[in-house]
């Protein structure tokens, strides 16, 4: 059986050697080569034609993000980020996620330095999932414009939320290549959307506050990570926080988040089941619910039953955008998905659920 061929980008030539140490650890992957910067990255990549490129992100990050940018416009490659649990680093790693990178390992920090020993496992089960990501769905994901690239930013003074009375609520769920997903979705929605839009993401803490800030910096809506007890408003993106569960209740006309620490649903803390379970309990509420890209079953069985409940629409993102199409492909293997829509086509499609394309 052929190897799966991985080249390691990192600036410490300590890194490098260590992340190399433990693939080589596994006998069906092979480390081809090494890079210690951007140029000498992509270079590699056209040369080498690896699997999958692993990226360390150092701070300043800027070299690495160069990197990052230039293998998937000029080759594109499954690309996994290893970043490290500062602000600057969290920072860093979403902003690869939302440039082109698949996934991301936190790196563990230890009184002595980084010890990567403790990440062998995610590591090596990363890379493999990653070496099976299309090609297609890779080049897909990267056609789209990206504000985060570009640098486009959205006009803040039409971000105050609406305070109408709500009659539609929209509830994503999303896991790995879930960044990317929301960046293409979120960005895309216009700044007079009325309705609240609530997302479970699989992300640990820190991270979901990092991404909510910057969808909402390159968002017509408003984009926040959800506080407790926080009033829900149209026009706005409510991010679940890392390791809470997020759920709405009804106060008379008033509708209000709960975030809890209860167990792990599918192993998930937010889980997505937890999020459809709430919103499909809102009977006086039109309710729309999305499943994009993800890893495991999470969100197939809360849309099956909010679908048997009577929610108004199912949507997930179709195989072709994708990362990893095992959660959409739950939900379509329980037969309760109206709509299939690639992610550059699913902000059309909530408008048009919601009846705001024929406004």
């Amino acid at each position: 059986m052929q190897k799966l061929k991985v080249l390691v980008v990192a600036t410490s030539v300590t890194m490098r050697k260590q992340i190399s140490i433990l693939i080589a650890e596994d006998s069906t992957i092979e480390v081809i080569g090494a890079a210690r910067n951007a140029s000498e990255a992509v270079s590699k990549v056209q040369e080498l034609r690896p699997d999958v490129v692993t990226i360390d992100i150092e701070i300043p990050e800027l070299n690495s993000l160069v990197a990052l940018s230039s293998i998937m416009s000029q080759r594109p490659t499954p690309i996994l980020i290893l970043g490290s649990r500062t602000k600057d680093g969290i920072t860093a790693t979403i902003t690869g996620l939302q440039n082109g990178a698949v996934d991301f390992i936190s790196k563990p920090t230890k009184s002595n330095g980084f010890d990567l020993s403790d990440i062998k496992d995610e590591l090596l089960f990363k890379i493999k999932q990653a070496a099976q990501i299309p090609l297609r769905t890779l080049i897909l994901n990267n056609i789209t414009v990206s504000k985060v690239i570009s640098g486009l930013q959205a006009e803040e003074n039409s971000k105050s939320g609406c305070k109408e009375a709500l009659d539609q609520i929209v509830a994503i769920g999303c896991g790995v290549g879930g960044p990317k997903a929301l960046e293409i979705v979120i960005s895309s929605l216009p700044a007079n959307f009325p309705y609240p839009l609530l997302i479970a993401q699989h992300m640990p803490p820190k991270y979901t506050k990092v991404l909510a800030e910057r969808l909402n910096r390159f968002s017509n809506v408003r984009v926040v990570e959800a506080k407790d007890d926080q009033l829900v408003l149209g026009g706005t993106v409510y991010i679940a926080p890392g390791d809470r569960h997020m759920t709405v209740i009804q106060k008379q006309q008033e509708y209000r988040i709960k975030l809890h620490q209860k167990l792990p649903v599918n192993a998930h803390r937010p889980s997505i089941d937890v999020l459809f379970d709430s919103i499909s309990g809102l009977k006086s509420l039109k309710q729309h619910l999305i499943l994009m890209t993800g890893m495991g079953n999470d969100g197939a069985r809360g849309m099956l039953l909010a679908k048997q409940a009577g929610t108004q629409s199912t949507i997930v993102e179709s195989h072709e955008t994708s990362i990893v199409n095992e959660m959409p492909g739950a939900a379509v293997a329980l037969g309760c998905v109206d709509y299939e829509v690639p992610s550059h086509l699913l902000a059309s499609k909530i408008m048009e659920v919601t009846g705001e394309l024929r406004r």
